[in-house]
């Protein structure tokens, strides 16, 4: 794919999404969201992409819909009865299928729909410049793609909605008190600090980490017993992987293990 409005590289099992219209922060328009899609199914079902990471280019993360392209009649969510569906919605929905670890590197502001595609992200690490909103009652609008969904998920229910309420902004610090981020570093840092972290992960038992993550997230909406028969079958799938008997073998032997993902 020849890719406009985002850069997609791999290295070393991670797959790299840069969001590339730096000019208007990274704004979305229709053409980068179709290519986000794109890459996240490309890495999907690349056997050699173990980690996919999303970050921007220059000084914003991203601003969310391309409102001035919209007002000049540039359509993101277009008109009819399924346009978010359409449009902005393909974005979540690819990500909730994708099993492998998804981290976003919040280099710059991350606001409104730009906030909502952090908040899809399995992982999130900032730079300490990172600023962040949720604001789309700023301008009588509402999260078409799913930000209250993973929001509320993240935070609960009563914060989530005190941000929406206030459309404030808040600061690196802050999103990391409250949990929203898992790390924050200094803005220089920040591409190798998600590398280290990316490649870390890489370096893990690909099916294992699927199924951990598939279970993690089914957890959510579930009882007990039907999380713990899921564990089960899982527990019997992994148990025939090579992996499953790599892993012991190389603690006993008292050396790195080498998973091969299968």
């Amino acid at each position: 794919v020849d890719f406009k409005e985002i850069i997609y590289a791999k290295k070393e099992g991670v797959a790299t999404i840069t969001l590339n219209r730096p000019q208007v922060m990274n704004a979305f328009s229709a053409t980068m969201l179709g290519e986000w899609v794109a890459a996240l199914e490309d890495a999907k079902y690349d056997d050699e992409v173990r980690v996919v990471v999303v970050t921007g280019a220059g000084r914003g993360y991203c601003s969310g819909a391309d409102v001035k392209a919209m007002a000049g009649g540039a359509p993101i969510v277009g008109g009819g009865r399924y346009a978010a569906r359409l449009s902005v919605q393909r974005l979540p929905r690819t990500v909730e299928s994708l099993d492998k670890p998804y981290i976003a590197a919040v280099n710059g502001a991350a606001v409104g729909g730009g906030f909502d595609t952090a908040s899809m992200a399995d992982i999130r690490i900032a730079a300490d410049t990172a600023t962040f909103s949720i604001n789309h009652l700023r301008i009588a609008g509402l999260s078409a793609d799913g930000g209250y969904y993973f929001l509320a998920r993240i935070l609960g229910v009563s914060r989530t909605l005190e941000l929406v309420m206030t459309y404030r902004f808040f600061d690196a610090q802050e999103a990391l008190r409250i949990g929203y981020v898992s790390r924050v570093v200094p803005a220089a840092e920040l591409p190798q600090a998600t590398y280290e972290l990316a490649t870390q992960i890489a370096k893990g038992p690909p099916v294992t980490m699927q199924l951990a993550k598939r279970l993690i997230y089914r957890s959510l909406d579930q009882g007990l017993d039907e999380h713990l028969e899921d564990v089960e079958a899982a527990i019997q799938i992994n148990n025939h992987t090579e992996d499953a008997k790599e892993g012991p073998r190389a603690w006993a032997e008292k050396r790195a293990s080498v998973f091969k993902g299968r």
